[in-house]
């Protein structure tokens, strides 16, 4: 029953994020569609909000929302891979319902395909950079302080977005589900391979570079320094009884 709660939770996260998300890119163009800085800054603040929102609302359940992120749960051995698939399989199901409802929020047709393209290494990079960042900030908060990650990986993403070259997709399920909205959010589907390839590579890299920086030291390794700094006290303490 837990993994079927996970699953819904997931499924209903990765919804609210691609209904802010299109659903922000077709206001922000409604109301003034030759605004370009206007529609970045709409759907960064609305998916930053928002994301914040559904974090804190579902974090005693699941909030992945992205398969990179579940990916490098698994390659962490924090979750079994018997249960990751599922994960990204709910997670892309649940981005794409969330693009229909925009769609359909805005009355367009509830599914049709983008064609706008996202090309080009400079936008690869940013995608490179965006989700190695992201994974970053999720694995640096979990070592450091859990209890902000409802408002480190919002606040991440928000600055992403706005200081990416690509926008800071950094999420293959969101990435997959832009294919289907022809709206200023939407991505092409030949755009969205080269997409959805970098963002699950730069998580394994920055799940291997993250977890080699934050790692925590063995019980040997603690030990031994612990030893050392007291060797080191005694050695300076000026009460000889402590020296004997």
């Amino acid at each position: 029953m837990a993994f079927l709660r996970a699953l819904i939770a997931e499924f209903l996260g990765s919804a609210f994020l691609l209904a802010t998300v299109v659903g922000s890119g077709i206001l922000a163009q409604r109301l003034d569609s030759s605004n370009l800085c206007l529609l970045v800054l709409t759907v960064a603040i609305s998916t930053g909000g928002v994301l914040t929102a559904i974090i804190f609302a579902l974090s005693t359940v699941s909030t992945h929302f992205n398969p990179a992120v579940t990916l490098v749960t698994a390659l962490r051995k924090e979750i079994s891979w018997r249960k990751a698939i599922p994960y990204i399989v709910i997670q892309c199901l649940g981005a794409i319902f969330g693009t229909v409802i925009a769609n359909l929020m805005y009355e367009l047709p509830a599914a049709q395909l983008s064609e706008t393209v996202r090309s080009g290494p400079g936008q690869l990079l940013g995608e490179a950079i965006a989700t190695f960042g992201l994974i970053g900030v999720i694995l640096g908060t979990v070592r450091t302080n859990p209890a902000a990650i409802p408002i480190a990986v919002p606040f991440y993403v928000t600055g992403a977005i706005l200081f990416t070259s690509s926008t800071c997709f950094a999420n293959p399920a969101v990435t997959l589900a832009r294919v289907f909205t022809a709206t200023p959010t939407g991505i092409s589907a030949l755009s969205a391979t080269p997409y959805i390839l970098v963002q699950f590579a730069s998580a394994i890299v920055a799940c291997y570079f993250f977890g080699f920086l934050l790692a925590q030291p063995t019980s040997k390794t603690k030990q031994a320094s612990e030893i050392e700094a007291l060797d080191r006290a005694l050695k300076n303490s000026p009460d000889p009884e402590l020296v004997r």
